[in-house]
């Protein structure tokens, strides 16, 4: 049977496209988001896969996903942790719960998944964890805080977990994206009081590949950090920002 993957956040967007070059790959691709829609199911009778929806920073509903992946297909060895909440607000006038809700879904949610697939990926000794992750957890971001700090936090969990889990096969990293063409750059407009398009003009200008990225170019990173032919890469940050940033990270 062809390898099984788990892609959070995929209704649409990058985990969208994650999904499709993932299953172009020919792996049976289970996508999840936190509803049942429209888009979710119509994304996986697109790519021959299956829809798990379900709420992941739940620890019940992550272990009810994965347990779902496993029972279905008998395997699971690929998870594309993707899934992704924000929203912007200068740090006193950002509403604490909906603050400790941005890193609960980033951070806890992906804690909570990696704790459900590792005895999937432990019974056939290997496995694959893709970590979405952000140039802003690297940098930070002004009115971003949760965000950026949920994001910190997986970059720091990649790198522990990179080296914890590699002597059983099961390899772990992170890509970090810069800003990319996705229906999230609406909250960052609308934080700033200006159409997308503008928005769109304003980051690129930061960039010295003048333009933000693409989904499908944040997906051909993950293809390659899923490949079961690449082992030597452990614990690493892919960053694919068109040259925004330069860290060591």
């Amino acid at each position: 049977m062809s390898r099984v993957a788990l892609v959070t956040g995929a209704a649409q967007g990058m985990g969208a496209a994650h999904a499709r070059r993932l299953a172009g790959r020919g792996m049976t691709v289970a996508i999840n988001d936190i509803r049942p829609g429209v888009e979710l199911d119509a994304l996986a009778e697109g790519i021959g896969g299956f829809a798990v929806p379900g709420d992941v920073s739940d620890p019940g509903e992550c272990l009810r996903i994965t347990d779902a992946v496993a029972q279905r297909t008998g395997r699971l060895d690929v998870l594309v942790a993707n899934h992704a909440y924000m929203t912007m607000a200068p740090l006193l006038e950002h509403d604490e719960q909906d603050w400790w809700r941005i890193v609960e879904t980033n951070l806890g949610g992906t804690y909570h998944l990696i704790q459900a697939v590792l005895p999937h990926m432990r019974a056939r000794a290997e496995g694959r964890i893709v970590v979405i992750a952000s140039e802003w957890g690297v940098t930070g971001w002004p009115m971003a805080t949760a965000y950026a700090a949920a994001k910190s936090g997986l970059i720091a969990l990649v790198k522990g977990l990179g080296r914890e889990l590699a002597p059983e096969g099961i390899i772990v990293n992170a890509v970090a994206p810069g800003v990319t063409d996705t229906p999230q750059l609406q909250v960052d407009a609308d934080a700033a009081g200006i159409d997308l398009a503008d928005m769109h003009a304003r980051y690129a200008e930061g960039i010295p590949l003048g333009r933000i990225g693409r989904p499908d170019e944040i997906s051909a990173a993950v293809e390659l950090l899923a490949d079961f032919e690449l082992a030597a890469v452990v614990g690493q940050i892919i960053s694919c920002n068109g040259g925004s940033t330069r860290s060591r990270a």
